[in-house]
């Protein structure tokens, strides 16, 4: 997905400088395992997030971008937790800096997920051994170990 007219918005104004931006999280599960997506601006595996558009409901938005990311339809079951931090830091590629604050929620999946190849070029179902094997954000080790 495109950056949002918000950010673009901000970045007019401030160029890369540092973003705080709240963000959400979807941890979906089928068993023990995870459903990651690979981004197309860094080759690394993550769970499915983004940020949250002024005035939407959090877990709106952690629904909004598992079908914008997956082209699949989900359901928040509840809350796993908050996260932030350095590990939430991001430089992309033209040089702009975000620093997340996301809030992650147990969805459950309602269709088969496939990558929309703008924001993922692959998705994939793994257990935390093959996880931990994965070029992946390490900021998710945390939150999937924190997963119901």
């Amino acid at each position: 997905m495109p950056t949002s007219d918000y950010i673009r918005s901000l970045r007019a104004r401030i160029g890369t400088e540092l973003l705080l931006l709240p963000g959400v999280t979807a941890v979906i599960r089928d068993g023990e395992r995870f459903l990651l997506g690979r981004h197309a601006h860094s080759g690394l595996w993550s769970l499915i997030g983004g940020g949250v558009e002024p005035g939407e409901e959090p877990a709106d938005a952690a629904v909004r971008e598992v079908r914008e990311e997956t082209g699949a339809r989900a359901r928040v079951l509840g809350i796993v937790g908050a996260y932030g931090g350095e590990p939430l830091m991001v430089e992309y590629p033209n040089g702009d800096r975000v620093g997340y604050v996301t809030v992650a929620y147990h969805c459950v999946l309602l269709d088969a997920p496939e990558p929309d190849r703008e924001e993922l070029l692959e998705v994939g179902w793994f257990t935390r051994q093959e996880i931990a094997q994965l070029p992946r954000r390490a900021w998710i080790d945390r939150v999937i170990a924190d997963a119901p």
